[in-house]
């Protein structure tokens, strides 16, 4: 995009402030008072403008002045509606569609370098031989010391069909590799995983509802039912943030009935309120299904969850989810740039609407709270379950969440086990197929060794900050002085010592050690499969649907649910 000078940005400035002024003017004559508040402003805006750009002490940059006040504008207002600039259209795009041309590869930064995360099976990344871990020095002899990920990810992406040669460093391998690769147009499947999990029961694991996501559910559900004799089905949605409301019903139409509402959406303009129902041909009704949800599974994932909840087609099990009940419309702005504005709140088929924030009304402090109770209200199921708005769809079944240690988070946040399993693949060329792999005795006794010679990793336990706390209130109060050595014999007990946090916590570790070197050697779909043979969620999953008494009992009401417990925030 062709750059402009601070002067004549200015002056194009006014012009389209004068321009949009002029026609808000005709736009709002209706509405006086609004109108003039609005044309003040943006002339208040535009002089306050061209004053800092004539009398800042140093030279200003007209471009990011104007996304700062944009992104102060917007955040005042919800997390959802954002600015994209043309720069960043790219992963705009990656995010509704999955689609994108480069090499095929996740990255994540480290100190002055970027790495290679997770190279996708069968693409560019993978078949030109760049592994985990790899760092990146430079690209098309571009050094890469110091740059940011999003600038990496740039350079590694391009058109579909051209050449770009990144040069890593290995670990175990003295000098560089030089690594030409030809990009290709990506598109991540979003069905990360389907299978059965046992003789009667198959799984399906979607990711995220980009273009077309409903169609490849369908496929997988057809192939299950066609080819592995499935007779129920187990969806996961956990994780998933969501995306395209058209794919959330869509998907939903593969178990409800041609027909069936799936959400509404109302907003401040009416033309565009909208009942959004299944038109076509179900794949089935009546196969016995659960959805599994938790925390991170949003938007477009409770639409699904909360319309297969309010039809009782199916039983929702795991954690209440996030609580997103905003729509947002995609508007183009000059420049190739765009505004994802909340224009809708929706509602699922029982009328309620799961939004569990209020933006509108903000604490003084200019955080954001959870729907009040005493707003809350009460709706019903097709089958006259009691169910609740504002705080997201609550499960049927309630698996407690798992909540990991200080030490497994500094683990990971660290990157501690990333780095480890850098050499680990290194010394080792193979390890068991997922289904008969376990993190060993050996294995985790070389990774203990590893982390406590680290003089870097650090960590607090949550005694120990809550002590510190404790310690803090004590002295504002003068209790401390009067047990000074009871409070420093205590201090020294809650000393964290890593090698006992590493046994106290195996189990936690064990899972995520797992996860990373399985993908190295078996790819995404390995972990997963390592996984599902311990999932506590996926356990109660099967138990529900095992069990026709206690599934129906709980679509008929007759087996107490948790979808109305208003508690779970």
């Amino acid at each position: 995009m062709k750059k402009i000078s601070g002067r004549k940005w200015i002056g194009w400035t006014g012009a389209v402030a004068i321009g949009l002024i002029i026609s808000l003017g005709f736009v709002t004559a209706g509405n006086e008072e609004r109108n003039f508040s609005i044309v003040k402003n943006l002339d208040i805006f535009y002089s306050l403008f061209r004053e800092l750009n004539t009398y800042y002490v140093e030279e200003t940059n007209p471009e990011e002045l104007v996304e700062t006040g944009i992104g102060a504008m917007l955040e005042s207002l919800d997390p959802y509606t954002t600015y994209i600039p043309e720069s960043e259209m790219d992963d705009f795009n990656f995010m509704t569609t999955g689609e994108y041309a480069g090499i095929g590869a996740l990255i994540t930064g480290r100190e002055d370098y970027v790495y290679i995360s997770e190279p996708y099976k069968g693409f560019p990344a993978d078949k030109g031989g760049l592994k985990a871990g790899d760092k990146i020095l430079a690209i098309d002899g571009v050094d890469m010391k110091g740059k940011k990920t999003e600038d990496v990810s740039n350079k590694l992406k391009g058109p579909a069909n051209t050449d770009v040669t990144v040069t890593v460093k290995r670990y175990g391998q003295e000098d560089p590799l030089d690594i030409s690769i030809v990009r290709k147009a990506i598109q991540i499947d979003p069905v990360s995983y389907f299978g059965m999990v046992d003789e009667e029961t198959g799984i399906i694991i979607l990711d995220n509802f980009t273009q077309d996501c409903s169609r490849k559910v369908e496929k997988a559900l057809k192939n299950l039912k066609e080819e592995q004799g499935v007779e129920k089905i187990i969806l996961d949605l956990r994780g998933n943030p969501g995306g395209l409301l058209d794919e959330a019903v869509k998907l939903a139409n593969l178990f409800l009935p041609r027909g069936s509402e799936v959400v509404s959406t109302r907003g401040k303009i009416e033309q565009w309120d909208k009942v959004y129902r299944t038109s076509k041909a179900p794949v089935d009704t009546v196969i016995p299904l659960v959805v599994m949800i938790n925390r991170g599974s949003a938007s477009a994932s409770e639409i699904v969850a909360g319309a297969i909840q309010d039809h009782d087609r199916g039983v929702i099990v795991g954690n209440r989810s996030f609580g997103k009940g905003l729509v947002q419309t995609t508007r183009s702005l000059p420049y190739n740039a765009k505004l994802k504005v909340t224009t809708a709140k929706y509602y699922i088929p029982s009328g309620r609407c799961i939004q569990a924030l209020d933006y509108s009304q903000r604490n003084e402090d200019g955080s954001v709270g959870y729907v009040p109770d005493s707003l809350i209200t009460e709706f019903n199921t097709k089958n006259g379950r009691t169910v609740y708005d504002g705080g997201g769809i609550s499960p049927d079944v309630v698996v407690p969440y798992e909540k990991y240690s200080n030490m497994t988070f500094a683990l990971v946040a660290q990157q501690t086990i990333f780095d480890y399993v850098n050499r680990f693949a290194a010394e080792n060329n193979t390890v068991p197929v997922p289904e008969e792999f376990s993190v060993t005795d050996e294995i985790y006794g070389n990774f203990t060794d590893y982390v406590t010679a680290l003089d870097s990793f650090r960590y607090t336990s949550e005694s120990r900050e809550r002590f510190k706390k404790l310690k803090e209130a004590a002295e504002k109060e003068g209790y401390y002085d009067a047990n000074a050595d009871a409070f420093e014999n205590l201090e020294k007990k809650l000393d964290v010592s890593v090698s006992e946090d590493l046994d106290n916590f195996r189990d936690e570790v064990d899972d995520l050690l797992a996860d990373e070197v399985l993908k190295r050697y078996y790819y995404r779909q390995g972990a997963i499969q390592y996984a599902l043979q311990d999932d506590n969620v996926l356990e109660k999953a099967m138990e529900v649907i095992g069990s026709n008494s206690e599934y129906q009992g709980i679509l008929n009401g007759t087996v107490l649910s948790h979808a109305g417990d208003r508690r779970q925030r």
